[in-house]
């Protein structure tokens, strides 16, 4: 029996208060999701050393970088803070950027969600809007504080991972930033966006190497079924397996 591929992701980390020590933890979403598609996943807490993490990632996989509520410290991306920016733990930020940057060093096999997929961009050398609603015009609504979950439509581009894992046409996606992609690295390629622009997939520019991120959440419960596929097409990836996606016939245009 061929053994699971090995799947690391980063946790949430919350710094020692006067009440509290220290704490790191993870979002059962992305374990369950990496498990029920095949995987074994392996959590990494936010390791000091990038040796220690060099070692650890030589034996994976493939990489998932998970999202976080809070935000990539402006001030780190060259812009005043906004009102509405809530910077996630400096140790947290230093540990998910140190990831990022080895993990396309190694070519592991990555999917980047919400704030991982704007850390992955940030680290290949993109840039991020600061806060949605000043920054790009007739936006749509990203996020609603009170009204959860929010969702919106987005367009996937033919001819990409994407188009070939929810197929032609728009899907309605689940839908809480503000931050978001302003300039796209020159590694990766959009594959689809929200009616107002809003970058809300990315994928490698090279066929090559498995790297796929994504603004919306399918790891969570408010996603669709559909958005497993996400998961399943990752995980044959990391196993070695030709994707799916790769062998389906190509599409004819009507």
């Amino acid at each position: 029996m061929q053994n699971k591929p090995l799947i690391g992701m980063n946790g949430d980390f919350r710094a020692a208060r006067r009440d509290a020590t220290a704490l790191s933890w993870f979002n059962s979403g992305y374990f369950d999701s990496v498990t029920a598609a095949g995987g074994l996943p392996v959590l990494l807490p936010p390791y000091a050393s990038d040796a220690d993490l060099k070692q650890l990632l030589s034996e994976l996989d493939g990489l998932v970088l998970a999202g976080c509520t809070q935000d990539l410290d402006p001030v780190r991306l060259g812009l005043e803070p906004h009102p509405q920016t809530r910077p996630m733990p400096a140790r947290r930020e230093d540990f998910d950027r140190r990831l990022c940057k080895l993990a396309v060093e190694m070519r592991l096999p990555i999917v980047a969600i919400g704030a991982g997929m704007q850390t992955l961009n940030v680290i290949c050398g993109g840039s991020l809007f600061q806060h949605i609603p000043e920054d790009v015009q007739k936006a749509l609504h990203h996020r609603d504080p009170v009204d959860k979950p929010n969702r919106h439509i987005i367009e996937i581009v033919e001819g990409t991972r994407c188009w070939d894992i929810y197929g032609p046409g728009e899907i309605r996606v689940n839908s809480d930033h503000h931050m978001a992609i302003n300039q796209l690295a020159s590694c990766f390629r959009m594959s689809a966006a929200s009616p107002d622009g809003v970058v809300e997939c990315y994928e490698s520019a090279s066929d090559d190497w498995f790297c796929l991120g994504v603004q919306w959440h399918p790891e969570d419960d408010t996603a669709s079924a559909l958005d497993m596929q996400i998961f399943t097409e990752f995980v044959a990836a990391c196993r070695g397996a030709e994707p799916a996606i790769l062998q389906m016939p190509q599409r004819v245009a009507a």
